[in-house]
């Protein structure tokens, strides 16, 4: 019979007041919804972190007669520098540390040039003996870049070593701002969410001063009846986390499944398996918020 009369109350709540109901609801939905794209964006950060950083290769550029500096001197890497370079890489020091080389020679390098800058006025002004001779170095440890650096740097026919990941730093510190500029936008947004729906609570509460005041007349305790506006701020907030969840979601199987795998397959993305576990804590979340939110909001109302 109580548990019928709460309900009751709640129904009545959420009827007279549909219009805020349905504010909390949307703000809810869009706040949430930037909570998900923030912890979408960090699980596909992570994704591409490990796809990229272990496919990531140290680059020993060789000179070209066009280089002047200590190593080079405007001489371009001739075939004994090269063979050292390479019986370096094959070294038993070096050896466990190297999963595997190649080396780029001139020609092999322009082809790649001319497959990059097709149809750019580029190509008219390049030629073959420009492009370094890279030896491309696949480390069993991505992170033991180090190593390869100190051993060729300096060395006579090199030019310099670059660690790809290096670049990759740059590209995911500019991804990490991005997310971590959502998980701010989305606090503020929870921040509003939480002030509408304490507001939607003491709005009901007010419009419902009557029937408090007679149910203190007749003995109510303050959670009775505080229990049916707690409900009415969780069902709204309840709503807006499950429509959050599924846009989540939705995003993930139709844009990044359907037309990013599609038309940008050149890295590793979140699935939407992954992007399950995003809607139960938007739901969480939304819920534990609303209950603090509309608890704080009917308690001083009633202390009023």
């Amino acid at each position: 019979m109580r548990l019928r009369l709460v309900m009751g109350e709640v129904w009545n709540g959420l009827r007279r007041n549909l219009s805020v109901v349905i504010s909390v609801i949307l703000v809810t939905f869009v706040s949430l919804t930037f909570v998900g794209a923030a912890i979408l964006m960090q699980l596909q950060v992570q994704l591409m972190k490990t796809f990229w950083y272990d496919r990531a290769h140290v680059a020993i550029y060789l000179c070209t007669q066009f280089d002047q500096s200590a190593t080079c001197d405007g001489t371009a890497a001739g075939d004994e520098q090269i063979d050292a370079v390479e019986s370096a890489l094959n070294d038993p020091v070096l050896a466990p540390y190297i999963e595997d080389f190649i080396f780029v020679n001139h020609e092999d390098a322009y082809k790649e040039f001319q497959q990059q800058f097709e149809g750019n006025p580029i190509l008219d002004i390049t030629r073959p003996e420009q492009l370094n001779q890279t030896f491309w170095v696949k480390l069993e440890d991505p992170s033991r870049s180090a190593i390869i650096q100190e051993n060729f740097s300096g060395v006579p026919g090199v030019q310099s070593v670059s660690d790809q990941r290096s670049l990759l730093d740059r590209i995911f510190l500019f991804l990490g701002v991005a997310s971590y500029t959502a998980i701010a936008i989305a606090g503020l947004m929870l921040i509003a969410a939480v002030l509408l729906i304490s507001t939607t609570i003491r709005l009901s509460a007010f419009s419902r001063r009557r029937e408090i005041g007679i149910m203190r007349l007749v003995g109510a305790s303050n959670r009775f009846i505080q229990t049916p506006f707690i409900i009415e701020g969780i069902v709204a907030a309840l709503i807006g986390s499950v429509l959050a969840g599924v846009a989540s979601v939705a995003v993930v199987k139709f844009f990044v499944q359907d037309f990013l795998v599609a038309n940008v397959p050149f890295t590793s993305y979140i699935t939407v398996e992954q992007s399950l576990i995003v809607p139960p804590i938007l739901i969480i979340v939304g819920v534990v918020l609303s209950a603090i939110a509309a608890k704080v909001a009917i308690s001083r109302y009633l202390r009023v």
